[in-house]
């Protein structure tokens, strides 16, 4: 999903569990001290078994997703910029949908684990399908948005897993300007730091 693509809509009231500041996805200014993998804008705690790739934007060559693989599943982060006191991950769902649909995938709203989610059916090959679930958590000044897929965009303990994952990622918003819904920037990983209290 482009940046553009989401340009048009106005964010709305904030989408995020309960316990959002205490379970994740944390704000660095929540983050408990622990080794995490630095990626610039989110920051990733290191599982065993775990790969991690980046996502490069071909045209700019800037780095525009974290993927974090587990077995046969996985999960592709995304941090955006956002208003102090509004969420934007209602209107960037919206945008979701419509652009799914175009490549004519089936795609429901369903509340998922952390709250409303996005739930596709991919065409792949002649076929096949892909099985995939969306979901985003607003926060102070940003969003943070999940792709999973793999086994986890059916299999629920898979699912359960990769929530894990989502949860554990530590948001880096910066104090600099941005205009919401800018991707927040992302850089090739340093050696696990301990986060700062």
């Amino acid at each position: 999903m482009s940046e553009e693509d989401i340009e048009e809509y106005e964010p709305t009231e904030k989408s995020a569990p309960h316990d959002r500041d205490e379970a994740g996805p944390l704000d660095e200014e929540e983050a408990p001290v622990r080794p995490y993998i630095d990626l610039g804008g989110l920051k990733v705690v290191p599982r065993k078994g775990m790969q991690m790739r980046l996502e490069v934007e071909e045209k700019t060559k800037r780095v525009v997703a974290a993927t974090l693989q587990l077995g046969e599943s996985a999960v592709q982060l995304q941090g955006f910029a956002a208003p102090r006191s509004e969420g934007i991950w209602r209107p960037v769902r919206e945008v979701l949908t419509e652009s799914l649909k175009k490549q004519g995938a089936k795609v429901s709203e369903e509340e998922g684990a952390l709250g409303p989610e996005l739930r596709a059916e991919i065409p792949a090959g002649e076929k096949g399908k892909r099985n995939v679930r969306i979901l985003g958590v607003d926060g102070p000044r940003w969003m943070l948005q999940g792709l999973i897929t793999g086994k986890a965009g059916s299999d629920e303990a898979e699912y359960e897993r990769m929530i894990e994952v989502f949860r554990a990622t530590v948001v880096v918003r910066g104090q600099q300007p941005m205009p919401p819904r800018d991707l927040l920037p992302l850089k090739a990983p340093t050696a696990p730091e301990t986060a700062k209290q």
